[in-house]
């Protein structure tokens, strides 16, 4: 029976192995990086960093779950929690530092933004781009407002375990976002409606 966990875990390990480096193969063919060598060398630190992450989590539900069992009185588990989750964003944040420093003496600083975007769907210039096309009337320091809390959603959203976490540290600065520009005086389902009828007037456009 030992054995046969023992080869589950094996087979697993393989098998997310594999996903991890289709997944970073993928991302460093975006690049378009003209050398081979530097390509691979690429790949194989995003690779590392998504297993590196993984490990971390992993861990960090064992030990949850070994706190849960011990502990009944509310104060001491919830203590004992916070203090694991605070070890857990330690330790990611360093392994983030690491990680740039690592891909810093491969690739560009452009280049490196094309990392991290394609560890998060894209999900900051695409949300950017659609701000300037929904609010047609922002100011240059409302521009770079944006931009700059959707890059500390994307520096987050890169160490999350899972798409859903990415998403949810985007959707938690873009919260921040909206009530900024509501402040501002902008009317964001006004907005909103306004930029989906020239949305679909351009497209009745080009259909005829």
């Amino acid at each position: 029976m030992n054995t046969f966990a023992q080869s589950n875990a094996v087979e697993d390990k393989d098998a997310y192995v594999k996903v991890i480096t289709e997944r970073s193969n993928k991302l460093v063919a975006g690049l378009k990086l003209e050398n081979e060598s530097i390509a691979q060398k690429v790949s194989f630190i995003v690779r590392d960093q998504y297993s590196n992450l993984n490990d971390i989590y992993a861990a960090r539900d064992l030990n949850v779950k070994a706190i849960k069992e011990k502990y009944t009185d509310k104060e001491e588990l919830n203590a004992a929690l916070a203090k694991e989750y605070a070890k857990v964003e330690a330790e990611t944040g360093k392994l983030h530092k690491a990680y740039l420093s690592k891909l810093s003496k491969q690739l560009t600083p452009q280049q490196i933004e094309g990392v991290k975007d394609g560890m998060t769907y894209g999900v900051l210039p695409l949300t950017y781009k659609a701000y300037q096309e929904q609010i047609l009337t922002l100011t240059d320091e409302q521009k770079k407002q944006i931009l700059t809390w959707l890059t500390e959603a994307r520096e987050r959203a890169m160490d999350a375990e899972s798409s859903d976490k990415k998403h949810a540290w985007f959707g938690k600065y873009k919260g921040k976002i909206n009530n900024y520009l509501s402040a501002a005086g902008y009317d964001l389902k006004k907005e909103g409606i306004a930029w989906q009828k020239r949305r679909e007037a351009a497209k009745a456009n080009q259909s005829n």
